[in-house]
């Protein structure tokens, strides 16, 4: 359970930015000011909502824990939305501000028809739909872990809560609170880094950390190597993560809403700019949180499972003997690493280039040992409790903030969390509900109503997003981990998206007919690949854009002939 100072911190850090955000958004609402803010945002709350909208709890509850297990290697990921983002600076920002839409997708109408406009509308709201429940299955991840509290139970709780807050606030709301929130995530992170630098033991420098981090793999940044089934090296990040990036800052109503709220297009680039010099140094960042959280087990022995309540569970059973068994093992097997370690800096240490070469490979021989001996644990949990979620990464982080932070900074850990989701989930029902207004409702089904009727609307509307995505987080389990599983939801239709607004910017030969065309036969692809092939998950970004415009320019050829 939480000491009552942490108790203070979380909850004071959270009812604090919920009341600045309704402070800040009191008055009655248009449709302009609860779609778009009424135009009144500047560059830093721009570029602070962008960022927090990204940096969702998944962010900050998952990114360590694959840093735990895989090193830095995910950073690849990012390498391609930064130029990405310089792009639709001038490309998209200019053309959304001219034709003063509320949602990107009102632009495509202009250029092809409505059925192409709604046509991507339905894709972003499949993708983000499930998004969002992504986005509240993780924190609630955390709150059953630390109370105990039945997992679907918590699900419910903190998705009303979400509902409640997104509703009732509109995009103004989104963008102030996010704003203090990313101030939050910022400090608390830096803390956890501080306190992670400062376990180190004195006899080892920082560095030599860092050299027994990469002894077992976990400093490689960079993978030059090109292949396509491998998910994060540097041709998928930049190929793959520009196509990414593209579709998530310039068509994903997630974060157009954030900027087309802006004062000017010079706000609105500004905010981007911003994020385009910080997104990849903030994920290294964070990454390398995760190495030292690493670095903190080479000295401190890790739990053999990180999912402490469903470990207990399993221990309750016929099975406790085999676990036991385990945990001797793994007892023998972390003092043999502490021993490897030491031995390893020792050697560097000496100049013994050779003897540190020969410690290298009885490292990376021992951390095959700790795999296979991980992998014992998960098959006894899985014959004791089939139901059992078995994949613990998610837990490495929240586990460690749990048992070793200091009284208070829990409290605060906790609430970076919790911020995280919060302006995330809050940002995505914001933008499913305006998508689902503005290109849906209002376009198709109910035209010339009175202002205050759509607002009330997308009010309702935002509501029933909610009400789908906290569906989805209670059907929802780890899919090898989280920070993963949402960017493969969102790689499985951004491409196609993005080759809608490709064709309508720059093709002029594509027509309305043969882009709908080639949205249907390219996402049909990309659907195939994820189910039949191992290509990762990346390239889905590059096969969809580029299918949307091949056929739609095949199709716009034969219509002509």
């Amino acid at each position: 359970m939480l000491n009552t100072l942490d108790w203070i911190v979380l909850l004071g850090t959270l009812l604090a930015i919920v009341a600045f955000g309704i402070y800040k958004t009191r008055g009655k609402k248009s449709v302009q000011g609860y779609l778009l803010g009424g135009n009144e945002a500047k560059w830093w709350t721009i570029g602070l909502s962008v960022m927090a909208t990204q940096a969702s709890a998944i962010t900050f509850l998952s990114t360590p824990g694959q840093a735990y297990a895989e090193g830095m290697g995910f950073v690849q990921f990012y390498f391609g939305q930064p130029l990405a983002m310089l792009i639709v600076c001038i490309t998209f920002i200019p053309i959304f501000y001219r034709l003063k839409v509320y949602t990107a997708y009102e632009y495509l109408e202009s250029r092809f028809d409505r059925k192409a406009r709604s046509l991507a509308a339905v894709f972003f709201l499949i993708q983000r739909g499930m998004g969002a429940g992504i986005t509240i299955y993780a924190p609630a991840i955390i709150l059953s872990t630390i109370l105990g509290w039945n997992l679907n139970y918590t699900i419910l709780m903190i998705g009303l809560l979400v509902i409640v807050y997104t509703v009732s606030g509109g995009t103004k709301a989104v963008s102030q609170t996010q704003k203090v929130q990313m101030v939050v995530i910022l400090v608390g992170m830096a803390i956890a880094f501080v306190t992670l630098i400062n376990y180190i033991p004195d006899e080892f420098s920082l560095r030599e950390a860092f050299h027994i981090a990469g002894a077992s793999g976990k400093m490689q940044a960079v993978d030059t190597q090109f292949d396509l089934n491998n998910r994060y090296n540097i041709w998928s990040g930049l190929l793959g993560g520009l196509f990414l990036g593209l579709a998530y800052f310039g068509t994903d109503q997630s974060q157009v809403q954030r900027y087309i709220s802006g004062r000017s297009i010079r706000e609105s680039r500004l905010g981007l700019v911003f994020n385009a010099l910080l997104k990849v140094p903030m994920q290294f960042f964070i990454l390398l949180t995760g190495v030292l959280v690493f670095v903190f087990y080479q000295f401190h022995q890790a739990p053999i499972f990180f999912n402490a309540p469903e470990y207990e569970a399993v221990m309750e059973t016929d099975r406790r003997a085999d676990l036991a068994q385990l945990e001797d093992t793994y007892d023998q097997w972390f003092a043999d690493k502490q021993a490897l370690n030491r031995a390893y800096i020792d050697a560097r240490r000496s100049g013994d280039e050779a003897a540190a070469a020969t410690l290298r490979d009885q490292i990376t021989a021992a951390d095959e040992r700790e795999r296979a001996i991980r992998d014992d644990v998960r098959a006894v949990i899985e014959q004791a409790r089939p139901d059992a979620e078995t994949n613990d990464r998610d837990y490495v982080f929240i586990s460690f903030i749990l048992n070793y932070l200091p009284i208070g900074v829990i409290g605060l850990l906790l609430a970076v969390i919790f911020s995280a989701a919060m302006s995330s989930t809050a940002a995505e029902l914001n933008a499913l509900g305006s998508t689902s207004t503005v290109d849906l409702y209002k376009r198709t089904f109910v035209r010339d109503r009175s202002d205050g009727h759509y607002v009330k609307a997308s009010m309702g509307l935002t509501m029933l997003w909610g009400i789908i995505a906290i569906l989805f987080a209670l059907f929802g389990t780890l899919f090898e981990n989280l920070i993963q599983f949402v960017n493969i939801v969102g790689s499985l239709f951004y491409g196609t998206v993005l080759g809608m607004f490709v064709s309508a910017f720059y093709v002029k030969r594509i027509n309305s007919t043969a882009v709908f065309i080639g949205a249907l036969i390219a996402e049909a692809v990309v659907l195939l690949c994820f189910f039949y092939t191992d290509i990762g998950f990346l390239w889905y970004n590059v096969i969809g854009c580029l299918g949307v415009v091949v056929v739609g320019l095949l199709v716009s050829l034969v219509s002509r002939k």
